[in-house]
């Protein structure tokens, strides 16, 4: 890689040095700058040829330039005989002016060690093009090493000679006198140009019809520069040292045959003998071999032998080679339009415009791009010619590369976007833009489109011409997904709603719509519902084809699948509008059915679309339900139940509490009945109902208070004193000798038990403490259920918990009474619940195995009475603790705003009680 950019380096010194040292204080680099080395050319190719560009005005130039130290092997005479030479050469050139001729920009400035001077840009010689590289830079540049000539090149090439050589003949009365390829240049758009004056031979008598010419002698002592190239001179200039306007014919023979032949002269003259070379060529010529000329087409092979003629009268001149037919082509006939159109008025001009699409595809592009497209874009500053040329340049545009397009043609189109005057040209020039608006976005860069290309588009539906706007909106489709986001979100969207909304005409308005439905893929889905969807309710006209357009965007923002309507904006915007619009009169049968069918589709979808979310939302209720009921808490293992944790169930609701029918146990006869508290016991619950209060603030699911409807101070008041004197009697047994193992894990007790009295295991009822037997109907019955929690002693809380008296009063007293219970919130918390719902399945009694053990035996020892609960979650009366409000898969809230209903049976056959003063009797007798 280093090696490669030291090449490089030194390549481009020397490119540098060879430049600078060429033209060093040559007056011409005042006023030009002079780039790289890109051909050679005049006679012997002595020229170097260099691009360059006017300081002033930028614009490009060649500059020949002849080093004089090439020549300093030559004596002092015949140096300055060669420089003589090529002055006087120059100099004739830069008197004429011709489009045939090369043409001089700045004149001969000589300097110590060069000659320079400046004509048009040019390519090359046409003898580097057929392969003569002499005086050439190194490397070869490879766009002369590959260049191929087409055959109208050549044709129309030879042609322009022959049109110069008529100049030169008839016009200026003037003999080239070296017309050799050395001297034919071609310049930058192909055009082959004359120069090479230094062996011009004025007439004698201009002013009179038969000029003359003198002819020197040839001498073949003096250099080859101070001679012309032999092997295109006439044999009559050597024997017979006469010439004329034959002889330069002579010379175009020999020019055409090289060019058919790669190069190559008729004969190779040997210069250190030339007449002897001259006299045996003339025989060869007197008799021509048909194989001599076999590589030049058939159809001018007769004129260049002819032209090879040694008789100078048999020769054609250079007015009659103009029009034989060899140059009769479309091709070349088109060229030679060009180049005379200067002098064509418009009609002529548009005429051959309209004509030349036709042309353009036979032609190559070479020539198209650099000979034909110049010409054509030098048009555009006649503003009435560009609506006809303008359909041809966009044509050589398509066949350009994107770069070839930058650099050739968008200089020359960014005016003719911005051109509004004349109005009818201006009307034209937006039609045939519109028409190849997909080649300009493709080829354009983005910020060219963005300053030259879419404000002409903007224009177009701006424009007061019906037809422009018709196409504009039918055309916008077609290149919408070359057109960046934001230009067309924030410039051209709003035009096309207004000129849908401001226009008079049907058409305009119908393919607006249209326009915005074939769009819509290519906007974003809530621009489409923000800004296009309402817009739809603002048309105001009814015509059947608006509603329909109307329709047609509704329908396909509906079922595309990038962009969709929210059933929100379908209830309340989208499906309201529809239906309006449906029922209008001017809608057929067919167009009615259409709407009906893109509402019955919005409605389908809006309906499975909620039905779906609420589905879906119902199942996430279930589900978060589910895991509040299935997962309470669990005790800790690095705190410890106090001692007496597990008698403060018997403490509250007696030893009854955890004896049922189901775990085979029997409940004592009676209990005693305390109807009074002592201070101590009094401090003791205080205490308590604060802890509880704390612990309920800490729980993640607080119990649903239930507020009574109807509530009777009186008899709230006894129910309250019955159940204190119950605690104090219960608190007055002890159970500290009797050991009670703890229930089965998984363990559930009867959530409604049978109307009839409890039974043990023995059959015989089971008693609570207040009245013989525990048959107490469930109705009315609430049970409170929590997570489990840490107890008041520090340990975990048993899953049991107290019934929700509120509940058992509150169908009683009269309506409208404000007497309150007390709060016995705090009991609430002692114990929270462990088990989940219970199913129909699970609700009746089932019996376990052991069911003829003793009551007794289920006592255990102190030491078992902290785990005694946790096995199992029951509540007042064998009734487990998830019966309740918050438990009960069952439960009406009904039940609690109304007033007691007859008696009737749940899905479990138990039938509910009649009030809740039947429960308390058979609760507390």
């Amino acid at each position: 890689m280093e090696s490669m950019l030291n090449k490089l380096k030194s390549t481009v010194t020397k490119v540098t040095a060879d430049v600078t040292s060429a033209v060093m204080g040559n007056p011409v680099t005042r006023e030009f700058e002079v780039g790289r080395h890109i051909a050679s050319g005049g006679p012997g190719l002595c020229w170097r040829i260099y691009n360059g560009t006017k300081k002033s005005t930028k614009q490009e130039v060649a500059v020949f330039v002849f080093d004089k130290k090439t020549v300093d092997k030559y004596p002092k005479f015949e140096k300055d005989q060669i420089i003589d030479s090529l002055k006087r050469g120059v100099q004739q050139l830069t008197r004429l002016r011709h489009p045939r001729l090369l043409t001089v920009q700045h004149p001969l400035e000589e300097s110590r060690d060069c000659l320079a001077f400046c004509t048009e840009p040019v390519f090359a010689s046409l003898s580097n093009v057929l392969g003569q590289w002499e005086n050439l830079p190194s490397p070869l540049p490879s766009d002369i090493k590959e260049y191929k000539l087409y055959d109208v090149e050549t044709k129309y090439g030879l042609l322009q000679i022959s049109e110069g050589l008529s100049f030169l003949h008839s016009g200026v009365k003037m003999v080239h006198g070296n017309l050799c390829p050395e001297n034919i240049i071609l310049n930058k758009s192909g055009a082959w140009k004359i120069m090479g004056f230094d062996f011009s031979i004025s007439s004698s008598n201009p002013s009179d019809a038969e000029p003359k010419y003198t002819c020197k002698e040839w001498e073949p002592n003096l250099p080859p520069l101070c001679l012309p190239n032999p092997e295109y001179l006439a044999p009559e200039y050597i024997l017979s040292v006469s010439c004329d306007s034959a002889s330069d014919m002579y010379s175009l023979g020999v020019v055409i045959h090289a060019v058919f032949n790669e190069g190559k002269p008729v004969f190779q003259v040997n210069k250190h003998d030339i007449f002897k070379s001259f006299s045996r060529q003339l025989d060869q010529l007197s008799t021509m071999s048909p194989s001599l000329l076999n590589k030049i087409p058939e159809e001018v092979r007769e004129h260049v032998k002819m032209l090879l003629s040694v008789t100078p009268n048999v020769r054609p001149d250079a007015d009659q080679m103009t029009k034989i037919p060899f140059f009769d082509d479309v091709g070349a006939t088109t060229l030679q339009y060009f180049d005379s159109l200067f002098q064509r008025d418009n009609l002529q001009k548009s005429q051959f415009y309209k004509g030349l699409p036709k042309v353009l595809p036979k032609l190559p592009k070479r020539v198209v791009v650099y000979r034909i497209l110049p010409a054509l874009t030098s048009e555009f500053i006649n503003p009435d010619m560009v609506p006809f040329v303008l359909p041809n340049v966009l044509l050589i545009a398509e066949e350009c590369t994107k770069e070839e397009y930058i650099r050739l043609i968008l200089p020359d189109l960014t005016p003719v976007f911005k051109q509004q005057e004349p109005i009818q040209a201006s009307n034209m020039i937006l039609l045939i833009f519109l028409q190849k608006m997909d080649l300009l976005l493709t080829k354009t860069p983005p910020e060219d489109i963005k300053n030259s290309v879419l404000p002409m588009v903007y224009r177009a539906l701006e424009a007061p011409s019906v037809q422009i706007q018709e196409l504009c909106l039918n055309i916008i489709p077609t290149f919408a997904n070359l057109i960046d986001y934001p230009s067309m979100k924030n410039s051209l969207i709003p035009r096309i709603k207004s000129a849908c909304l401001q226009t008079s005409s049907l058409a305009v308005r119908v393919n607006s719509l249209v326009c915005l439905g074939k769009i819509l893929e290519y906007l974003d889905k809530w621009f489409v519902i923000d800004e296009i969807l309402p817009f739809l309710q603002q048309i105001p006209s009814r015509e059947p084809a608006v509603l329909m357009g109307i329709l047609g965007i509704y329908k396909c923002t509906f079922s595309h699948k990038k962009l969709g309507i929210p059933k929100e904006n379908l209830a309340t915007k989208s499906l309201p509008h529809l239906v309006s619009l449906s029922i209008d009169n001017n809608l057929n049968l067919n167009q009615f059915n259409s709407f009906m069918a893109v509402i019955r589709d919005m409605l389908s979808r809006m309906e499975a679309e909620h039905k779906t979310k609420l589905e879906q939302l119902h199942v996430m209720q279930e589900q978060q339900r589910s895991i509040n009921i299935s997962n309470p808490g669990q005790q800790s293992e690095e705190t410890k139940n106090p001692p007496n944790t597990g008698n403060q169930i018997d403490d509250i609701f007696g030893s009854s509490g955890v004896n049922g029918k189901e775990n085979g146990a029997t409940a004592p006869a009676s209990q005693p009945n305390r109807m009074s508290l002592t201070l101590e016991e009094k401090q003791r619950l205080a205490k308590e109902q604060e802890q509880a209060a704390k612990l309920r603030n800490q729980q993640p699911l607080a119990p649903q208070t239930i507020k009574p409807a109807n509530t009777n101070n009186s008899q709230t008041k006894d129910l309250t004193s019955s159940l204190l004197n119950n605690m104090t009697s219960l608190n007055s047994l002890s159970l500290t000798n009797t050991a009670r193992p703890a229930p089965v894990q998984g363990t559930t007790i009867a959530a409604f038990p049978s109307p009839s009295p409890m039974m043990g295991t023995m059959g015989g009822p089971v008693s609570n403490g207040f009245n013989p037997t525990m048959g107490f109907q469930t109705g009315g019955m609430g049970m409170a259920m929590r997570p489990a929690g840490p107890n008041l002693y520090g340990g975990m809380a048993t899953t049991t918990s107290t019934p929700n008296f509120g509940a058992l009063t509150q169908n009683q007293g009269p309506i409208g009474q404000s007497n309150k219970t007390p709060d016995m919130s705090a009991l609430d918390n002692l114990f929270t619940p462990s088990q989940p719902k219970v199913t129909l399945n699970q609700m009746g009694p089932k019996p376990m195995p052991g069911t003829n053990t003793p009551w007794l035996s289920q006592f255990g020892s102190v030491q078992n009475a902290q785990t005694q609960m946790q096995g199992a979650s029951v509540g007042m009366g064998g009734m487990p603790s998830g019966f309740g409000m918050q438990a009960n898969p069952f439960f009406s809230p009904q039940n609690f705003s109304q007033p007691a209903a007859a008696p009737s049976m749940n899905q479990s056959g138990i039938k509910q009680s009649a009030s809740a003063n039947n429960d308390l009797k058979d609760l507390f007798g």
